[in-house]
């Protein structure tokens, strides 16, 4: 029997990205401009139409100076993250 780890919950990913842009004030071209990523992305992840890359993701860690579990953190938003358990 093969068991499957829960589903990411990717509505948080995209709702922390916006977040984070709109509490800095920044447009889709600033973001783009600080992370050297393209707008199309950004918009298409913030929509959730993609699911970027480590690549993406760290370069947008390093745009808003945060690390980058602050970011990838909410996929596991609706289920126990992997290692906490009895920790």
């Amino acid at each position: 029997m093969t068991i499957l780890p829960p589903e990411p919950d990717r509505n948080a990913l995209r709702v922390t990205l916006a977040r984070l842009r709109n509490t800095r004030g920044w447009t889709f071209d600033e973001l783009a401009e600080r992370s050297g990523l393209a707008r199309r992305t950004l918009i298409d992840l913030e929509h959730g139409r993609a699911a970027g890359t480590v690549t993406t993701w760290h370069a947008l860690a390093h745009a808003f100076d945060v690390p980058i579990e602050q970011l990838l953190g909410p996929l596991c938003g609706n289920h126990t993250p992997p290692g906490s358990k009895g920790a």
